[in-house]
């Protein structure tokens, strides 16, 4: 079983950073791609926020390119979403995702979730 753990939320200004972390039980590589979606309040989806592949390409939305950047500490089974340049729109509950190569099951894991509000 693979366990993401999620932290760094919070209650920020708009305007400001936050930076959320994700903690995999296994090595990162044990996966296609890391990542991070979110659900904002009202919304049954989650949506994409940011994407790191095994190898190093990121995606992002088109919402959050130049503000959030996504990277990774591979010796410390880590994902990282920095955040800058904070909107009330980024006010959401952020979720930690990790997918493995498509012959595994269960393929995909989810972190419990961390809560960030941007707010004044």
């Amino acid at each position: 079983q693979v366990q993401l753990v999620e932290s760094g939320g919070g209650l920020v200004q708009p305007g400001g950073s936050l930076r959320l972390s994700c903690t995999a039980s296994r090595s990162i590589f044990t996966f296609d791609t890391m990542g991070w979606f979110r659900q904002a309040p009202g919304k049954q989806r989650r949506e994409l926020v940011a994407t790191i592949t095994t190898g190093g390409s990121t995606n992002y939305a088109d919402s959050v390119k130049g503000r959030f950047t996504i990277s990774r500490d591979t010796s410390k089974s880590t994902v990282y979403l920095q955040m800058n340049s904070l909107k009330p729109d980024d006010t959401a509950v952020y979720y930690c995702n990790a997918k493995r190569p498509p012959q595994f099951v269960p393929r995909e894991y989810w972190g419990q979730g961390t809560q960030v509000t941007v707010s004044s």
